[in-house]
């Protein structure tokens, strides 16, 4: 018994992929070093538990994953796909409502959010099913299918009120299309017809989704509303200077002026008290998870696996560019957590799982794609 565990024990060393895990792990620990700074004011340590939790069982989850073949997790695409629907309709029927949003399940004091999980249900079984159509791609007889792939998902995920998440599934889509050989006719043609309509989508958006719109380019249309959010961040960013005022010191985030600080603006955080070099060490961390992604996409033994850590890799970025965008005050605050350093037991979970399928489908490579770089 005990050789047969230490056989398995050296079978999961092996397929570890260190160059995704270990930035993976120094992001966990830094994301919850700034959370324990952003908290420090609430008196309670119920934040920090949680997301220790949400690292302790992705990493576990990780470990489980990457034993299993992604070819293997790829037959029951069809069962997965159908509970990543149900786990929305659920969401939709039970949900409990969020600043708005309905697209979180309450387990007695447990908060899930669902789509959060289906993001890695949806990029596995939407790899699965551009690789079996991957030859005739620009065929309307792929397109109908693969479109309602997504719309599915996508319109249940936006009948939760989720807009941030819903842009999501949509960048993860056109990413993926786009790496199985879409024609960029298809990509130029709706970008087109998006921006003809832009103008009759804007007047038809409720209030508030317009002001969080033009607030990005003049907060001060709404200072004490939805301009403050980025008002307060850009104060934030700009006071910690080059190495910030120190953790546990910053003006904005211990006296509670800097809002959704644990989460949306976790960033802000780290810029008013490790400046602007630990700012610069986020960036670092998020670029070298997608680089070892992309990577991994490029030397994978199929096209499944591929599309698999193109999709991963996307969802990375787009969350991660979005973050820093509304902090910055570039971009509209839509409620996109930082991957692996905001606080969210659900995020950080899934996140820490989509990267053992990531490790999975690096396993796979042939041996020789190993010494690739060396030729």
């Amino acid at each position: 018994m005990g050789e047969q565990i230490k056989l398995f024990a050296h079978h999961i060393y092996k397929r570890i992929d260190w160059l995704l895990l270990i930035p993976i792990l120094i992001s966990c620990a830094f994301g919850l070093l700034l959370i324990s700074s952003a908290t420090a004011s609430f008196g309670t340590s119920k934040l920090i538990i949680v997301q220790t939790g949400g690292i302790i069982l992705g990493l576990i989850a990780a470990l489980v994953l990457l034993t299993i073949e992604h070819e293997n997790l790829a037959r029951f695409s069809v069962p997965i796909y159908g509970l990543c629907i149900l786990f929305l309709v659920a969401t939709l029927i039970f949900g409990k409502e969020v600043m708005g949003n309905k697209n979180w399940i309450a387990l007695g004091p447990i908060n899930i959010q669902p789509s959060e999980f289906v993001k890695i249900g949806f990029i596995l079984t939407f790899a699965k099913h551009l690789s079996s159509v991957r030859e005739y791609i620009n065929n309307m007889r792929a397109l109908i299918p693969l479109g309602l792939h997504f719309a599915i998902i996508a319109g249940l995920v936006a009948m939760e009120g989720d807009l941030g998440t819903t842009l999501v599934f949509l960048f993860i889509f056109l990413v993926m299309l786009m790496a199985a050989g879409l024609h960029w006719g298809f990509f130029l043609g709706g970008g087109a017809l998006v921006a003809a309509a832009a103008p009759f989508i804007f007047e038809h958006l409720d209030g508030y989704q317009q002001m969080r719109i033009l607030a990005v380019y003049d907060p001060s249309l709404d200072p004490l509303g939805y301009g403050y959010h980025t008002i307060q961040s850009k104060i934030a960013l700009g006071s910690g200077g080059l190495f910030g005022s120190g953790l546990y010191n910053g003006i904005q985030t211990q006296y509670g002026i800097l809002p959704e600080k644990q989460t949306d603006f976790i960033f802000s955080v780290c810029g008013e008290e490790l400046g602007f070099v630990g700012c610069l060490l986020i960036i670092a961390l998020e670029l070298a998870i997608l680089f070892r992604l992309l990577y991994v996409a490029r030397y994978a033994a199929d096209h499944m696996g591929c599309f698999i850590c193109i999709g991963l890799a996307a969802m990375l970025f787009i969350q991660a560019a979005e973050n820093i965008g509304m902090c910055l005050g570039l971009l509209p605050v839509i409620g996109l957590t930082l991957p692996f350093f905001s606080y969210g037991g659900s995020s950080v979970l899934a996140l820490c799982m989509s990267s053992g399928l990531a490790m999975s489908v690096n396993a796979a490579r042939p041996k020789e794609f190993f010494f690739k770089d060396k030729k």
